[in-house]
């Protein structure tokens, strides 16, 4: 997958998994994490599915309609992935705190869904849930931030929430953040993500 890889000065900060939305790219993000955590190590990762020219991390059928099929082999792709660039670059497997928005965010929690220990935290901005009617992993302790915005016009407030209280019910520990923007990406939300990073990651 075409990536970025930063080594940060911080070593004991987790490494972030950075993935963009729909049409971005693996440097996207970048910015974010410059304000969340400047310290910490940064893989960015472009996603390998291309939707009118748009790059995304898996197919979509229609709007806020997955490709459960799609989703399911690129959460795994992207799992394997992330093993691999662990011994490239050498940063620890077991400490990959993902930052996704939109679609990113949505693979972001794929990956929580289908793979135990796939990621050691999540800053979920603007998600979807992945899957229904699946088993998912013991999160026991997992910390999960989730941004969202009151008048998202592609997300529901009651999608959010079934995401939130699913994660919940597979025991992640999980903060809500509602702002009162749409779906684009505030200065709000992004500083009490860093806030939330700070109190579980310092």
């Amino acid at each position: 997958m075409q990536h970025i890889f930063i080594e940060g000065k911080d070593v004991h900060a987790p490494t972030l998994l950075l993935l963009h939305g729909t049409g971005g790219n693996e440097r996207d993000l970048l910015p974010i994490a410059e304000m969340i955590a400047p310290e910490a190590s940064i893989l960015g990762v472009k996603g390998n599915v291309s939707e009118n020219g748009m790059p995304r991390f898996f197919r979509r059928l229609a709007e806020g309609v997955f490709d459960e099929e799609d989703l399911i082999f690129r959460t795994n792709e992207l799992n394997q992935f992330l093993d691999d660039m662990s011994v490239k670059y050498n940063f620890d497997r077991n400490k990959i705190l993902a930052i996704g928005y939109s679609n990113g965010a949505n693979i972001a929690a794929s990956l929580m869904y289908h793979h135990e220990d796939a990621l050691q935290g999540a800053i979920l901005l603007h998600a979807m849930v992945p899957r229904r009617g699946v088993q998912i992993p013991d999160l026991k302790g997992t910390p999960v931030f989730i941004g969202a915005g009151v008048n998202d016009p592609l997300i529901p407030q009651a999608e959010t929430k079934e995401l939130a209280d699913v994660l919940r019910v597979a025991n992640a520990n999980v903060t809500e953040h509602w702002g009162q923007a749409g779906h684009q990406l505030t200065r709000e939300e992004i500083e009490e993500a860093k806030a939330w990073y700070e109190k579980n990651y310092k």
